[in-house]
Order: structure tokens, then sequence, then C-alpha cells
């Protein structure tokens, strides 16, 4: 490794980080109903309570509804992204050479995100941020969360947990389906 990877490092996050806040700046200037989901989603979460319990990430996962994909679409060009869609996700590169990976992915609320998916998103409530996005609420995020299940999603469960945001009382707050995905992780905090 040479003597650049911190500041590459700090680079990566800063990139991610400016991406977040213009697309959400750009959609909280049409006034659309939007939340920040995924990983970003779970940050915020967790930075209430342990901002060294956060973990970084490479997109930015945006809930809207499909009605007003035209109006984020305009938005989000306006703001420099390019529309695109890979593998059934509608998503915004950040500009021409910008990767998928990295770009701003939407899902759409009410709609199964994959066809496996056992619930659709939920509907769009959210809370305020003080970086002035609108994040997806808790109860919500939880869901989503535990819907995706996949190993990414598992940890960032057991990152809510280990702040203390989530427990086992939660177990009653969900679906029969989502509650027994909780319990396993509960009862695997190592796993």
């Amino acid at each position: 490794m040479n003597g650049d990877i911190l500041d590459r490092m700090e680079r990566a996050v800063a990139k991610v980080r400016k991406r977040l806040l213009r697309a959400t700046s750009a959609l909280n200037q049409i006034g659309v109903p939007y939340a920040v989901v995924g990983d970003n989603a779970v940050a915020s979460w967790v930075a209430t309570i342990d901002e060294g319990a956060i973990r970084n990430t490479r997109d930015v996962d945006l809930l809207v509804r499909r009605v007003d994909l035209p109006a984020v679409t305009v938005a989000l060009e306006q703001a420099g992204f390019v529309a695109g869609e890979l593998l059934d996700v509608v998503m915004f590169r950040d500009g021409p050479e910008g990767k998928p990976s990295e770009a701003v992915h939407l899902l759409f609320a009410g709609e199964k995100t994959r066809p496996d998916h056992l619930l659709p998103a939920p509907e769009i409530v959210t809370v305020g941020d003080p970086a002035n996005f609108h994040v997806i609420i808790l109860d919500s995020l939880m869901e989503m969360k535990l819907m995706s299940n996949r190993d990414k999603d598992r940890t960032h469960v057991r990152d809510m947990i280990g702040v203390g945001l989530i427990d086992a009382s939660w177990l009653a707050k969900l679906p029969p389906e989502l509650a027994g995905r909780l319990k396993q992780i509960l009862d695997t905090p190592d796993a």
C-alpha cells in the first residue's frame, strides 16, 4: 500500500456524502416526498447513538413514489446525475463515467423491491435529519432490512441492536414472517 491510502479512504466516504446531499437537495427543491433508506439510513440512525459504530457505503438508496419518477428524474439529471436501469433497478449514476455500484438507486413505495420479498416497500414516512434530508422511520427501515435479509442487511440489524435501537421488544411489532428473522439475529449476535 502506498502512503495516500488514508486519503483515498477519506475521499471515498466524502464522495458518498456529497452524492447523498446533492441528490436529496435536488429532491428538496422540487418538494417531492422521498426517504433515505438502506445503508445511509442505518448510518443516520446508528449515529444518533454512537458515531463510532457507523459503517461506510458506496451508494445512495432513496425511496420515492413511482408517480413522482418523472419529476425525480428531471431533478436528479439537473443535479448532474445520469439516469439508467440495470437489472430492473432504476439508478442515477454520478455523471457519465459514474459506476452503477456508486449510483443513487431508487426503490418505490408500496412496491416489492425484489420479487422474492415478502412485503412491498413501506410508504414514505420520515424523520428530518439535521443535514436537511429525510430519513425513513426506524420501524420501516427495520422491516426493509429484514425483508432484504442479505448478509449485509443482517449485519446492519446487528449494528442497530448493538447500539440499543432494536431489541427483543421489536418482535411483537413486526409481521410474523419478519419477526422470525429478527429472532434468529437476536439469537445469533456473533454470526
